[in-house]
């Protein structure tokens, strides 16, 4: 199914949008301190219609809530913080994770309350965190793109340590441990209709701009372990070569049914809602597949996570793709500028837009290799994509390090390329 349709129905809701872009550009107008119009010396003025994206990661508390059970005002006013340095910083989207591990962030009738917000899984905050985003987001100008992650359910094996209401304690046979944690089975066709409904409610409730998916789909390969699912295999594998063609069938069509969904309950809203995925930027090498790019990765989505990226653009199931190419330029193994390239020949000709992922949080950490302790790289990553016309923006990684900017990196790329606000 290619989603022809998409950028005709953006047309028809372009209007209802238009406040909302309007107030942004009033918003980000004064810019971040320390970005005088005088030192701009890249920003060509050329982007008013970009993305620039930051994601704000609720797992483990990473970016919010700084920790769990503080009051709901408390929770409040360090949400508005974050989303007020987005606009300092003259981002306009924000990708807020709402289901980090099979658990909510708003009122779900399918899921518990998300264990990040009170300490405690299934313990209602006395407020509704997604609806006061979404809300807020909007009286900024900022887009809200809903982050949900599909198949992860906790950081630990044990499923007592779940809410007793958790579906993977109602559905046992429903999730499988494996490299210490725990996951849905995506073998199983009755769990990929669940967490379809699960996430969709969230769609149908809250004007949400975007649904997001990060890179974890089949899990991430583990030393000397073997994802267990062989009875899955068994029931539902018949008609493939291969345990490797029926896991990417399934994915394939998590993507595809999700991609149908949230279209048609956008259109039923009255609205578009755009559906983003952010895989792991490499497909395949090139070593394992000519069409592979010029990379020495030790992770490859095809092949270990079971997640064909390349064919969901070449299909237009998804409506962006944001690759996560963290590396530096001239990076050994995966260097930047060949990912940027490869994915922008890889989007060309197709109706998927490029946004490219940063990896913010390495600027200034001295565990990274040198090139990220010179606050210009991420600069020259902008300067670098702005040769492919293909590349619509950057996504960076994540509120915390917007918002520290330990270096100035983020300054630095504010200074010389976002001289402007701009449109997503």
């Amino acid at each position: 199914m290619r989603r022809i349709t998409r950028r005709g129905f953006a047309v028809t809701v372009l209007g209802a949008a238009s406040s909302v872009l309007a107030a942004g550009a009033a918003a980000t107008a004064d810019g971040p301190a320390g970005a005088p119009a005088g030192d701009r010396t890249v920003d060509s003025g050329r982007s008013r219609h970009e993305m620039r994206g930051m994601w704000l990661a609720t797992i483990g508390n990473r970016d919010w809530p700084s920790t769990p059970g503080r009051t709901a005002a408390h929770q409040q006013q360090e949400l508005l913080a974050h989303f007020d340095e987005a606009v300092k910083s003259r981002l306009n989207t924000v990708i807020f994770q709402v289901r980090p591990t099979a658990d909510a962030l708003w009122p779900s009738p399918h899921e518990p309350w998300a264990e990040c917000l009170t300490g405690v899984q299934g313990r209602d905050p006395g407020w509704d965190p997604l609806g006061f985003a979404v809300r807020e987001a909007h009286r900024r100008g900022l887009e809200l793109h809903a982050w949900f992650n599909p198949y992860r359910v906790a950081n630990h094996v044990d499923p007592r340590r779940l809410a007793a209401t958790h579906p993977a304690r109602v559905h046992p046979d429903w999730a499988v441990p494996y490299g210490g944690k725990l996951y849905y089975n995506p073998g199983l066709p009755e769990v990929r209709r669940f967490v379809q409904e699960a996430m969709l409610d969230a769609v149908r409730r809250y004007p949400v701009d975007g649904v997001h998916f990060d890179d974890y789909f089949y899990p991430y390969p583990v030393a000397g372990e073997t994802f267990p699912d062989d009875a899955a295999y068994a029931a539902h594998g018949k008609g493939f070569a291969n345990r490797a063609e029926w896991r990417r069938d399934n994915i394939d069509r998590l993507v595809r049914e999700t991609a149908q969904q949230v279209e048609g309950a956008g259109r039923r809203a009255g609205r578009r809602v755009r559906f983003g995925i952010s895989p792991f930027a490499v497909w395949r090498n090139h070593a394992t597949d000519p069409e592979g790019s010029a990379t020495r990765a030790g992770v490859e989505t095809y092949d270990d996570l079971y997640a064909d990226t390349r064919r969901w653009v070449r299909e237009g199931w998804i409506d962006h793709i944001v690759p996560q190419v963290y590396w530096n330029i001239g990076a050994a193994g995966a260097d930047y500028a060949e990912l940027v390239s490869w994915w922008s020949r890889t989007v060309s000709g197709t109706d998927v837009d490029l946004y490219i992922g940063e990896a913010l949080y390495k600027a200034g950490d001295p565990a990274q290799p040198a090139a990220w302790r010179d606050p210009a790289e991420l600069s020259r990553h902008l300067t670098l994509a702005r040769k492919h016309p293909q590349v619509g923006g950057h996504v960076f990684f994540s509120a915390k390090e917007v918002s520290a900017d330990r270096i100035g990196a983020l300054a630095r790329v504010v200074r010389d390329h976002y001289g402007s606000a701009a449109r997503p």
